[in-house]
């Protein structure tokens, strides 16, 4: 399996934005984040794990030819809004995309993209298959077996999947024993570590290793990263040797 981190950032520290702090300013372009997202390319089949408001520019920028299918771990803007840009694969591939989500963030894109599900079509609509995600509920895409969890963003219900060895958790702040287990065993990782400072929705840097250090992965990113957390070169020297610092275009093979 080949992951590509498409985006590792968050709506905190976009570069659209006019921000002057040094991270957002930075000539590393390990800096400059888009919004959280990741392809996975496995068994065949080239899988998206949420379309945010960058989601056209990613699969640009990451020369994207095919896509089966969109995961989706929750409802919030910077997760679902490019979910419109699947169009080009429809026409292109003459494919209609597979689209999974829980029911609370179906009615969600229901709400946002009501053209689509609408009685009345137009020519030119995404065409996408809607499947249903229950969290304890195993599926599969192609020869892929996706293991679904939840996990808590304060109140807000997020999924995170599991797909072999490899683990994609983002926006988490507590996590269940029955979660856990889910991810008991996982080689790979991927975890959100939004700043340093408190917050109320999101792992810190220092809660991110800590989690990521009782799950025992051979290696963890740390992914949806605000430019509150820091330069990625001073903060990735801080880390322990088995835990990472995700960025933009970064790909993996597993």
């Amino acid at each position: 399996m080949r992951v590509t981190f498409l985006g590792t950032g968050t709506s905190q520290g976009v570069p659209v934005i006019a921000c002057n702090c040094e991270v957002c300013t930075s000539a590393d372009k390990k800096n400059n984040r888009l919004r959280t997202s990741i392809l996975l390319e496995a068994n065949g089949k080239t899988i998206v794990v949420d379309s945010g408001p960058d989601f056209r520019y990613q699969l640009l920028r990451a020369q994207v030819k095919d896509l089966d299918a969109v995961l989706f771990t929750h409802e919030h803007k910077d997760h679902i809004a490019g979910l419109d840009d699947i169009r080009p694969f429809n026409y292109l591939l003459h494919k209609v995309i597979d689209v999974y989500a829980t029911e609370r963030v179906q009615a969600a894109l229901k709400r946002e993209f009501y053209y689509i599900f609408a009685d009345t079509k137009y020519f030119g609509l995404p065409q996408i298959n809607l499947h249903t995600v229950v969290n304890g509920q195993n599926f599969s895409i192609g020869e892929n077996s996706i293991i679904p969890f939840e996990v808590m963003h304060h109140l807000l219900p997020i999924t995170g999947y599991r797909i072999g060895d490899f683990t994609y958790i983002t926006d988490a702040k507590t996590i269940s024993d029955e979660s856990f287990a889910r991810i008991s065993g996982t080689k790979t990782l991927v975890i959100n570590a939004l700043q340093k400072e408190p917050h109320v929705s999101h792992f810190t840097l220092g809660e991110a290793i800590q989690f990521a250090q009782k799950v025992g992965a051979e290696v963890t990113y740390l992914t949806h990263i605000s430019h509150n957390l820091g330069l990625h070169e001073e903060v990735e020297r801080g880390l322990p040797a088995n835990i990472r610092l995700a960025y933009d275009g970064l790909k993996i093979e597993l």
